[in-house]
């Protein structure tokens, strides 16, 4: 990196050396830092960053803070030493082809590509830039990688998608709610990652002879009436890791209080805005976990080839006490018992 080249320029002169240390750190300390009462040299390098992110919502937002969170902790930090270059697609395609190759012309020190589809769009066109995606459920189904040990090329990540964690849901459901004989959900069947989810909530379903019924929203606009379809066929409602359908969640709470169907998603937000329950953790986290790969990428030259992806390892039950009574539920001693840290157990008065 640009940064390995300060070196020996420091190494030969150590009065310039010291003149550039004694000016502090201004990025801030890593939240575990490694030696107490050391001080970490200022990075004097300015890196260029990219971020391409899908769409705004709660979820990947949460992602790209978490992702710059890690960067200031370990001393990068916008209109210091890090030239930050945040793009937003706004959930169009053709949006997603023009930052990427945008950000392959600007000649980038690091990418994060935030969701799938951008992500898909950011590998295509950069090829001599290091690329992290996060927020991506199936990066090999979505050909962004060949190997999730070593990713080879200029590409690795963060993946948000333990399939373990749709299982425990389905579980879940089919042990404390025995009258759901049908669950419903709304897909955007042109997201990848959606569809993979999707799939394996109904083989996990299956086993416990519940039926898993599809309404297709290829917007947000589509979404309330993708889910009042569902009333009258369906028992509860499941949503994936679908960037249209969770940007428009408030669409499906909505019908789901209204006609007190049970909701569950796969991210702990829309469980925050008032789905029931889901498996799941903390997007924040996920971003910090690929801001640390960045960190080893810009300050220690390490190859994206050669990280393993990561995969969210801390799953814990998320219960929603709140939007369990809205939808006319009761959250029993049994769903609460099946919750590991009690924290995860939200707007409860009990």
């Amino acid at each position: 990196m640009k940064l390995r080249k300060l070196f020996p320029l420091m190494i030969a002169v150590p009065l310039l050396f010291s003149a550039c240390g004694g000016q502090g750190n201004s990025g801030g300390a890593s939240p575990k830092p490694e030696g107490a009462g050391e001080s970490k040299p200022e990075q004097t390098q300015t890196v260029k960053v990219g971020i391409a992110q899908l769409v705004e919502h709660p979820s990947l937002d949460a992602i790209r803070e978490g992702f710059l969170a890690a960067l200031k902790d370990n001393g990068y930090e916008d209109g210091k030493n890090m030239e930050l270059d945040y793009q937003n697609a706004q959930n169009e395609p053709p949006n997603n082809l023009s930052i990427a190759q945008k950000m392959a012309g600007d000649k980038k020190d690091l990418i994060l590509s935030i969701a799938t589809s951008t992500s898909q769009a950011i590998v295509q066109q950069v090829k001599d830039t290091p690329v992290l995606f996060a927020g991506v459920s199936d990066p090999l189904g979505a050909k962004l990688i060949s190997n999730m040990d070593k990713p080879g090329g200029n590409v690795s990540g963060s993946a948000d998608y333990n399939p373990e964690a749709i299982v425990k849901l389905m579980d879940f459901i089919a042990a404390e709610f025995p009258d759901v004989k049908t669950v419903g959900s709304v897909v955007n069947e042109g997201e990848p990652n959606s569809v993979v989810m999707i799939d394996k909530a109904e083989e996990a379903l299956k086993k416990h002879d519940i039926k898993l019924i599809r309404r297709a929203a290829t917007n947000t606009s589509e979404v309330k009436q993708a889910a009042e379809s569902l009333v009258g066929n369906a028992d509860a409602i499941f949503i994936a890791l679908d960037n249209t359908v969770v940007s428009a969640a408030d669409a499906i709470i909505q019908v789901a209080n209204d006609k007190k169907i049970p909701f569950f998603s796969s991210d702990r937000d829309t469980v925050e805005k008032g789905a029931i329950a889901t498996y799941g953790f903390k997007y924040y986290d996920h971003g910090y976990q690929a801001g640390e790969m960045a960190v080893e990428i810009l300050k220690n030259g390490a190859n994206p080839g050669d990280m393993k992806v990561t995969l969210p390892d801390k799953l814990d039950l998320i219960i929603n006490v709140e939007a369990a009574k809205n939808q006319g539920v009761e959250i029993t001693d049994s769903m609460r018992n099946k919750v590991q840290d009690k924290n995860n157990i939200l707007n409860d008065s009990k």
